[in-house]
């Protein structure tokens, strides 16, 4: 399966953006997502998963109550709503996908990768 990252750019604190995930190649039924995040001279975090049917997400503790992850598998795209936005939110996002369902907070547990999209909030 191939991701691409869509939908960041520049935003003020408070304000809000949502991410698209979007799959080709095969279904993104058959995966669970997950967002990460990396800001510059830091490690790549995790941010939020989603499980296939999106019954069930996990959220880092650093967004819980202003992020929300969602999909729409007829459209094969998952979604990152951002709300509340914050200087330290700014970061690259990617999305990921796992051939298991284990909302892993670990990168290395993901088998698929997007190419990431800016995120940008000015204080």
């Amino acid at each position: 399966v191939q991701l691409q990252a869509s939908g960041g750019g520049l935003v003020q604190a408070g304000g809000s953006l949502r991410l698209s995930c979007a799959a080709s190649g095969r279904t993104i039924r058959a995966y669970a997502v997950g967002w990460f995040r990396q800001a510059p001279g830091r490690e790549r975090e995790f941010v939020a998963a989603l499980d296939q049917i999106g019954g069930l997400t996990n959220y880092a503790d650093s967004v819980k109550g202003r992020f929300t992850t969602s999909r729409d598998n007829a459209k094969n795209t998952v979604y990152l709503q951002m709300s509340s936005l914050k200087a330290e939110d700014t970061a690259v996002y990617y999305c990921a996908a796992d051939q298991d369902s284990a909302l892993s907070v670990v990168a290395g547990s993901y088998d698929y990768w997007g190419q990431g999209t800016q995120v940008t909030v000015s204080s």
